[in-house]
């Protein structure tokens, strides 16, 4: 399936858990941004409002059905949540939540291929069509639109590198982050088989780190896609058996540090760089 975001912006997107001081935040950001949201689901105060948003006690209390939703539940309501939107047939669900249980994350990613949605996080910032949508928290100020899709596994460099991109002149077709954790919904091999057949998307910027396999079967998928990946993994430098920031980000073995994923992606026709800037450039060459 292709997501729906990178043919059509959202048109109808609901919150759930809204009322928290950190997801009212990025709620008022997201509608700042252009973003339809139409409803947040918030059990016991269905009826009522927050910042002229309508509150629903579920999602069957919607009068029309949603195409998107960003949740913000606390970690152990994540599966239910997820579960909950895919029952609603909710195409796009992006996850926020850090520390979500590695089994619940996998149940969440069964669910929502079994019904044929796209899982973004969970430990996500969301994702951004600039000039179209934001889902999540990624600074609308840091991205402007363009024909460069970044793919990026660290909330951080996501933003970093967005407002890079963004300073030197390179527009963003998508600003995507895919989520931090060991499990999440679609792996990076998953975006890039949809990128090979979105005409808006004339190369790509790929943003790893060390631990986990994902860069493996993105290095597999490459040579299907068609079109230039520029490829950074970081934690070149990190000491051996070190978590780096979060659970994804931990070499336990050799295959697993920066060093072998990025000989691995050159191998395969990457980019391979070593830094931001060096990504920078080289997307100028191209």
């Amino acid at each position: 399936m292709t997501p729906a975001f990178l043919h059509s912006a959202p048109q109808r997107v609901v919150i759930v858990n809204p009322t928290g001081r950190y997801a009212s935040a990025q709620v008022a950001a997201m509608r700042t941004a252009g973003t339809r949201v139409v409803a947040g689901i918030a059990p016991g105060r269905g009826g009522t409002m927050q910042d002229g948003l309508p509150l629903l006690d579920d999602l069957s209390q919607l009068d029309a059905p949603a195409d998107a939703a960003v949740l913000y539940t606390p970690p152990d309501g994540v599966l239910d949540a997820v579960r909950d939107c895919c029952a609603a047939r909710i195409p796009l669900i992006v996850a926020a939540a850090e520390y979500v249980p590695v089994h619940d994350s996998l149940k969440a990613a069964v669910a929502a291929r079994e019904a044929g949605c796209w899982l973004v996080g969970p430990n996500t910032l969301g994702l951004a069509v600039p000039g179209q949508v934001l889902l999540g928290s990624i600074a609308p100020e840091f991205i402007t639109p363009g024909r460069v899709t970044l793919l990026c596994r660290s909330g951080t460099l996501t933003l970093a590198i967005a407002r890079l991109l963004t300073e030197a002149g390179i527009g963003q077709r998508a600003v995507i982050h895919m989520g931090g954790d060991l499990v999440i919904g679609r792996n990076p091999h998953e975006y890039l088989a949809v990128l090979a057949r979105d005409s808006a998307t004339e190369a790509v910027l790929y943003c790893g780190e060390l631990g986990g396999d994902k860069e493996y079967a993105l290095a597999e998928a490459l040579p299907a896609l068609g079109k230039p990946l520029v490829a950074l993994v970081m934690g070149r430098h990190a000491p051996a058996g070190t978590r780096m920031g979060h659970a994804g980000a931990l070499a336990g073995a050799e295959r697993e540090t920066a060093a072998a994923k990025l000989a691995a992606l050159q191998a395969a026709g990457a980019i391979t760089v070593e830094r931001p800037e060096q990504a920078i450039e080289a997307l100028r060459r191209l």
